[in-house]
């Protein structure tokens, strides 16, 4: 896997490509005009997101009719030297549809616990929990 990152103004705004060719755009938070996420959003981003495609996988294999899907993940970073990594992320799913709330909380199980290669990465340095709420 490879990605390719390129500024694009004289401060701190990012194009990055991935080999699909999408991008997506990175910005420094600090700045007056933000007009990228930044680096750690894509973290809780690629998280939130890499679980979605999980569980929605699973629950149409099993016949889930999902009407809505959404995800909020928060993060707690901490003081490491000069840098603030995560500390710990909860994830909160949000489904809506003819769900069988069990199934929808053994996807997400499956997720976090085995399939989803981003929470997975973090497995050793930042606590990530969660929780589903259908309907």
């Amino acid at each position: 896997m490879k990605v390719q990152i390129e500024r694009k103004n004289t401060e701190y705004l990012l194009e990055a490509t991935g080999v699909s060719g999408n991008t997506v755009m990175i910005d420094h938070s600090g700045m007056e005009t933000v007009r990228g996420v930044s680096p750690m959003e894509l973290l809780l981003m690629g998280v939130g997101s890499c679980s979605a495609i999980d569980i929605i996988a699973i629950l149409k294999k099993q016949r889930q009719d999902i009407t809505s899907y959404k995800v909020e993940v928060t993060g707690e970073r901490y003081e490491l030297d000069d840098s603030k990594p995560f500390k710990s992320m909860h994830v909160i799913v949000l489904l809506e549809g003819d769900i069988n709330p069990d199934k929808a909380q053994k996807a997400a199980d499956l997720s976090f616990e085995k399939y989803c290669s981003v929470s997975k990465s973090f497995d050793k340095c930042v606590e990530i929990t969660y929780e589903v709420k259908v309907n």
